[in-house]
């Protein structure tokens, strides 16, 4: 059987096609997943560097100012020594331990960011329980911290995961009461629908005016949670002289270092979405959209606006967390604890209670 060349050509030109349509395929369903990466990357770099300027302005010196314009490169500049850094291995502790526990540390909280919505159709994944899928995911953390500290064979460095994994037991059943009055106020735990039923009454309807208690202790847990001043006892140089990270060099330092912006960042986007009323900056009575005259068919520009709104929130919040650190002296151990179960606990019970009869008085 003779087969014609433009047949041929035909059949060529076909698959050609097809692989190229797979190609393209792969591609666009990979951009919604590096995307956010990259987003939540140079935040990173963004935090790094306000944290440098802000200390600097409240302690009355210059901060960085000589790697690129007023200093936003020094971040960078830091990272990119990090990555050529000779990685030291400790010659008697458990070097997969050691390996593992900085990349726990960081996968975990960028898996949190997977429910962040940051407009009404754009969230990587909507989910029925998002903000409970962030509280699971980030107890992974001190997991992470915990291994470092015991694969580093040092004392100090055990005691600074030690601290760490008490520290987050302490604070994070408080963040969680605080979560579930939201989802309560609520009637979901979709952080979609969270942000839609704020948006339903405005300006005043945020959940920082219906919940002030409950942002209080959302506010100081999410600090204690980040490793924040006045909480950042795993890590205290005058006792643990560095805690789970006296070990590292190099890019697994890096990582350590990354991961406390990230969770400061994850931990600010939330608290813009449970309380602040997310990607909907409304006026009393007036919402953005209809005060800028956005419809159906100037959806690009909605979505633009809100993600600006998001991010400014959330800096807002990185402001306050910043100025905190510069601020208030660092507690004891006991103090923390205290904090944690005697007051802040009591009160987020206390709090849900109150939440819980609203509810049923409502019904």
């Amino acid at each position: 059987m003779i087969i014609d060349t433009t047949e041929v050509q035909a059949i060529n030109s076909f698959f050609r096609l097809e692989s190229l349509k797979e190609v393209y395929e792969i591609i666009w369903m990979l951009v919604p997943i590096f995307t956010p990466v990259l987003g939540i990357t140079i935040g990173v770099l963004v935090i790094v560097w306000l944290e440098r300027e802000i200390s600097a302005g409240i302690q009355q010196r210059i901060g960085p100012e000589y790697a690129g314009p007023l200093g936003i490169l020094q971040a960078l500049a830091d990272g990119t020594k990090l990555l050529f850094k000779e990685n030291l291995l400790p010659s008697r502790g458990d070097t997969r331990l050691f390996s593992i526990g900085p990349s726990i540390a960081v996968t975990s909280i960028l898996l949190s960011s997977l429910v962040i919505p940051f407009g009404y159709r754009l969230v990587l994944a909507d989910l029925s329980i998002g903000v409970f899928l962030w509280i699971a995911i980030s107890s992974i953390a001190p997991v992470g911290l915990l291994m470092s500290g015991y694969g580093s064979n040092n004392k100090y460095s055990f005691l600074g995961g030690l601290r760490a994994a008490a520290q987050s037991i302490s604070y994070e059943i408080p963040l969680t009461l605080c979560v579930l009055s939201i989802s309560l106020l609520s009637n979901s735990s979709s952080t979609v629908d969270i942000v839609e039923a704020q948006s339903k009454y405005g300006f005043w309807g945020w959940n920082l005016w219906r919940q002030p208690i409950g942002f209080i202790v959302f506010l100081i847990s999410s600090l204690a949670e980040c490793e924040r001043l006045p909480f950042d006892l795993p890590e205290a140089e005058e006792e643990l002289v560095a805690g789970y990270q006296t070990e590292y060099s190099g890019i697994k330092f890096g990582l350590f270092y990354v991961a406390s912006y990230l969770n400061l960042l994850v931990s600010s986007l939330f608290v813009t979405v449970l309380y602040l009323g997310g990607w909907n900056l409304s006026l009393p009575y007036i919402a953005v959209p209809y005060f800028f005259e956005i419809n159906k068919a100037d959806r690009v520009f909605g979505t633009i606006i809100g993600i600006f709104i998001t991010l400014a929130k959330t800096y807002l919040f990185l402001f306050i967390a910043i100025t905190t650190r510069w601020t208030l002296p660092r507690l004891r151990m006991d103090q923390l604890l205290n904090l944690g179960w005697k007051f802040l606990l009591p009160i987020s019970l206390g709090n849900l209670l109150l939440t819980t009869s609203s509810q049923l008085l409502s019904l």
